[in-house]
């Protein structure tokens, strides 16, 4: 079947899927107001599916058509009938009743735009069900539907995917989560960290836990003899009371006839008012009476229904025995409760007795036992928390006080002490630290004196020595240049006499510098200077070294200027210690020197391929006279002090001199400075660890070793 729109006899517009048809009058066109237009919707010509009928029916609701016939059916008047008694025919649209009021016009447009809504709704959900098949030349012509109020149409689109409300709703919900989930996180880090951090914190929580497991091990031991102890109360008097009962009515049935049935009914109710009305130390209760061919007697608001059949099937034994029961009180229900049976026997009937005893009053108190035993606990542990804090404050401050005058001492300040209160053992222990200090500062006063009196020594030495050293490299010179005159032996002593005054000169020139950097007077005076220019010297003045060795030097260098503000001479020194040192352990490989740079910092790195550095040597490398392999001599006449000197030229720049090697591998060492004079450098343009390096297995760039300066 198709859904088609068609005209009708009166003019109308009838639209039928599947035969119910919605019609919506366009007569008396004139009286109406013009209606919204809304875009034509052309009807699919294809055939529809049940899937399709279902999803109109989602569209359109039920209580969409019921309102939409409701208004119809009110606002529109009946046809009047034909005179041949048959339906009128619709009057001509020039021939509409004037009478019909306004406000049934009004309810009929109103009713026009609904049905067009839900129209236009239908042909969506059946277009959207699959493309709908070409209109041909025979084909009906689209229908342009009347148009729907666009607020109802919003609000419909609002409904249909929740409404803009939910989405808000939705995503304030999703930022309460994500916020709650951090807040949650950020107070489990910061009582994970309060937990490290304070011991009289964690002193407390342990013993609130501790006695917080005792004090529940003993209030249950506690409850536990009461309730038992309040119970077997009870249950004494109860079978004391049930017991006298049994003698009260064995008594007063033996006085009846055993022939004279109406005679014992009244001996044994008299008997149960007589039980019933007693009082004494069990309490209240109810009892319940049962002979043998007679109707049970009740005592009480109770029943003898209550008994359970257990219980009677022991009594009925002849045995004596209770058993714990809801039995019922005043106001028809049920509460806990203990209930006695007895047999009472009498030939030839049988009489069977039970007490129904309520434990409201002992259960009454068991609850009042529990509620004081608990809250006793609370109170108990929190006062021993309170006391363990204040016990663990007094000890934990005293350690926080040394602590702190321990990190004062350590910064520098050597008369910081504690201050010693009373006699016992935190006093003890404020003495022993200030007597520890008072070693310490001791102690480190006279090596500050040992040290400036070595560093003074030392400066004095080599200034003295440059006087004699200047008569003595005169005499050298003179006997050098007469070496032609003498004789082999003592040609070849003067040679050697003239190479180890070389060696002197320069080490007597390195002292002078260490004890300028140890005096703290060494001064930098740095200038904008190309360090490629400074590079070409340190080769060009290593280079008679590194022939006579036979080890070759490669430069890498920028084609572009790499300037940065240095002192000339400083760097150059730097340089070429590096480079003899490489040259020194090199074993004959070529020795690699790169210069890079960015807007930061520049970089230097002499690498070598000889030896190498054992783990934990890079650490000692630039120290005073410190020799990787103490067996091994100087063939390049070093002093043992260019590392050293190296590492506080690097320092007083404000750089970095890092050291790498691994054994069989070479060593590489890389100078950092800044560009700019002052400038704090964070980090270089050459890494420290060469990219011919071959790790270890398992190894990673992390776990290659750099000393900083």
């Amino acid at each position: 079947m198709t859904v088609e729109p068609r005209t009708g006899p009166d003019g109308s517009i009838v639209v039928e899927p599947n035969d119910p048809g919605v019609q919506i009058s366009q007569t008396a066109g004139a009286s109406l107001p013009p209606a919204r237009h809304a875009p034509a919707v052309a009807a699919p010509s294809r055939p529809v599916s049940p899937a399709d009928g279902a999803q109109a029916a989602d569209i359109v609701s039920p209580a969409d058509e019921a309102h939409t016939a409701d208004i119809l059916s009110s606002a529109v008047p009946p046809k009047a009938a034909h005179p041949s008694g048959g339906t009128g025919s619709p009057s001509a649209p020039g021939s509409h009743d004037s009478h019909v009021p306004h406000a049934a016009t009004a309810v009929v447009n109103a009713a026009a735009s609904r049905s067009a809504a839900a129209l236009a709704r239908l042909t969506a959900a059946l277009t959207s069900a699959g493309s709908p098949a070409d209109v041909t030349d025979g084909g009906p012509a689209p229908v342009a539907a009347p148009s729907a109020d666009p607020s109802d149409a919003a609000a419909d689109d609002d409904t249909r995917r929740g409404g803009p409300d939910r989405r808000r709703i939705v995503t304030r919900l999703r930022h309460w989560r994500t916020d709650a989930r951090y807040s949650v996180a950020n107070w489990m880090r910061w009582v994970v960290e309060r937990w490290r951090r304070s011991l009289q914190l964690r002193v407390a929580v342990t013993t609130m836990l501790l006695s917080g497991l005792v004090v529940i091990i003993a209030g249950i031991l506690s409850v536990g003899a009461i309730s038992s102890g309040v119970l077997d109360s009870k249950r004494s008097a109860a079978h004391a009371e049930v017991i006298n009962g049994v003698r009260v009515i064995q008594g007063q049935l033996a006085a009846a006839a055993p022939q004279d049935k109406n005679g014992l009914d009244r001996a044994t109710e008299a008997v149960l008012n007589t039980v019933a009305n007693r009082g004494n130390a069990a309490g209240l209760f109810s009892i319940v009476v049962v002979v043998q061919g007679a109707p049970p007697f009740v005592s009480g608001p109770t029943n003898a229904t209550d008994v359970p059949q257990a219980l009677r099937d022991q009594v009925e034994q002849g045995k004596f025995a209770d058993m714990y029961s809801p039995v019922r009180v005043g106001d028809g229900t049920f509460t806990k409760g203990l209930i006695v049976g007895a047999p009472v026997t009498r030939q030839p009937s049988a009489v069977q007795m039970y007490y129904l005893f309520p434990l409201e009053a002992e259960q009454r108190t068991l609850t009042l036992v529990r509620n004081t035993v608990l809250l006793t606990g609370i109170l108990l542990v929190a006062l021993l928390a309170v006391v363990a804090l204040m016990v663990t404050r007094q000890v934990v401050r005293p350690v926080r006080v040394a602590a702190e005058v321990a990190e004062r001492f350590a910064s520098g300040r050597l008369r910081e002490r504690m201050t010693v209160r009373g006699e016992d053992d935190l006093a003890a222990l404020a003495a022993s630290f200030n007597d520890m200090a008072d070693s310490l500062q001791g102690q480190i006063t006279k090596l500050e004196e040992m040290s400036r009196l070595q560093r003074r020594f030392t400066s004095d030495v080599s200034h003295e020595l440059r006087t004699p050293l200047t008569t003595i490299r005169m005499a050298t010179d003179v006997l050098h240049a007469s070496r032609p005159e003498f004789e082999p032996h003592v040609a070849r002593s003067a040679e050697l006499l003239h190479a180890e005054l070389d060696r002197f000169e320069s080490l007597l020139a390195d002292l002078l510098e260490i004890s300028r950097y140890d005096a703290h007077v060494a001064v930098l005076e740095p200038d904008p200077i190309d360090l490629r220019a400074l590079v070409h010297s340190s080769v060009d003045t290593v280079g008679a070294v590194a022939e006579r060795a036979g080890v070759p030097i490669e430069v890498d260098m920028p084609d572009g200027a790499v300037v940065a503000d240095v002192d000339g001479r400083r760097v150059e020194r730097i340089l070429r210690n590096l480079l003899v040192n490489a040259v020194e352990h090199s074993e004959g490989k070529p020795v690699e020197i790169a210069l890079r740079g960015d807007g930061r910092a520049v970089a230097v790195t002499v690498r070598d391929h000889g030896v190498g550095l054992r783990p934990g040597e890079a650490a000692l490398v630039f120290d005073r006279f410190w020799r990787a392999d103490p067996s091994r001599d100087r063939r390049t006449g070093g002093t043992g002090l260019g590392l050293s000197i190296s590492l506080e030229d690097a320092r007083l720049h404000g750089g970095w001199l890092h050291a790498w090697g691994r054994p069989g591998h070479g060593a590489q060492f890389r100078l950092t400075l800044p560009v700019h004079s002052g400038d704090t450098v964070v980090s270089s343009p050459l890494p420290i660890e060469p990219a011919d390096a071959t790790r270890p297995t398992g190894a990673s760039p992390r776990q290659t070793s750099a000393w900083p300066a």
